[in-house]
């Protein structure tokens, strides 16, 4: 189901999937995965570029994914498929055409479970899906003037493994978070404040958000890229939270 139509089935999602097992004592299941192609890129327009994963993060009763990586995708997927209630899981079209190695023996990855995908010791990118890629180019570029940057891939939105963000945090002292989403009310939001809660007085700057602009994706060509996080958006981030 294509994320930007995936507000047609949205009271069946909230409303009926989210609450069964909670309103029959969990005597009832909802064993239902929602596999949801999302995100920008290929000039598709305003109706087939959107990310509303932000939206499911606030229901009580949903577990929410979001994967980068061939392994990860195998891997939470089958954990999806042997839940007992409703799942959406996000896939990026852009990774679609990325190749990884992936085991042929059973595997899975629990949910809440992030990933540390790069190691570093001056500051610490929070992200998910294929943001974690432009994430890992803007580290890759900054490595060459002496910045070490930690990258901490969520995998999973809800629930999402703060314990790993902290600890990233105390040993890094600052976090930028990034996602495609539009800037505002975004995942972001919630993760900082979630921060701020939990790791205040570990912070050596304020925590910074790199999303998309708010406006609707375009249709042209030489628009469509100028909307979401790109590289020197997040290096920007990053040169700022290091001030």
């Amino acid at each position: 189901l294509y994320n930007d139509w995936i507000t047609l089935p949205m009271d069946q999602i909230i409303n009926i999937a989210a609450k069964t097992s909670f309103m029959f004592g969990g005597q009832a299941k909802v064993p239902v995965v929602i596999r949801s192609p999302f995100g920008l890129g290929g000039g598709v327009a305003a109706q087939h570029s959107q990310n509303h994963e932000a939206w499911f993060i606030g229901v009580p009763g949903l577990k929410v994914v979001a994967p980068s990586t061939p392994y990860d995708v195998k891997g939470l997927l089958k954990t999806a498929i042997r839940d007992d209630n409703p799942v959406i899981f996000f896939e990026h079209k852009r990774c679609y055409q990325l190749k990884g190695e992936v085991p042929e023996e059973e595997y899975t990855i629990p949910f809440g479970k992030a990933a540390v995908k790069r190691e570093g010791s001056d500051v610490t990118i929070v992200t998910y899906s294929h943001m974690a890629y432009v994430s890992e180019e803007a580290a890759k570029e900054l490595e060459k003037e002496g910045i070490s940057v930690e990258i901490v891939d969520l995998r999973t939105l809800l629930p999402i493994d703060y314990d790993t963000v902290i600890e990233s945090i105390a040993k890094t002292g600052r976090v930028v978070v990034v996602h495609e989403a539009c800037e505002r009310g975004g995942v972001a939001g919630e993760v900082i404040a979630e921060i701020c809660k939990r790791g205040f007085d570990l912070l050596d700057a304020p925590p910074l958000r790199v999303g998309s602009l708010n406006v609707p994706v375009p249709f042209a060509r030489n628009l469509e890229p100028l909307c979401p996080p790109n590289k020197d958006k997040v290096i920007a981030a990053i040169r700022k939270v290091l001030e």
